[in-house]
């Protein structure tokens, strides 16, 4: 993810963060709301889920919907297999 973080002079505008929630690693991006510029805001865009019985990660990404679509290829072998994918962006779902 490094490659596809902002530079240093803009990270206060924009930056990526990511969190475990629960089995879930997600990716956010990070930035000051338009309209209260003190205020920020943490929009997740790429999700990977432990699935223990098949030990992989299922890869999904947020839609304009707000909600979590599956991602091709669905699933990744290690957390860092997801990073690599979410920076690949084959199909740019999570940068455009």
């Amino acid at each position: 993810m490094a490659v596809r973080r902002p530079p240093v002079q803009v990270r206060d505008q924009v930056d990526f963060e990511w969190r475990i929630a629960g089995q879930s690693v997600e990716l956010l991006e990070v930035r000051p709301a338009w309209d209260r510029p003190t205020e920020i805001i943490r929009r997740p865009f790429a999700k990977a889920t432990y699935v223990r019985r098949t030990n992989q990660w299922r890869v999904y990404w947020m839609r304009s919907t707000l909600k979590w679509h599956p991602y091709e290829p669905a699933v990744a072998g290690s957390v860092q297999a997801f990073f690599d994918l979410v920076t690949e962006d084959r199909l740019h779902c999570f940068f455009g």
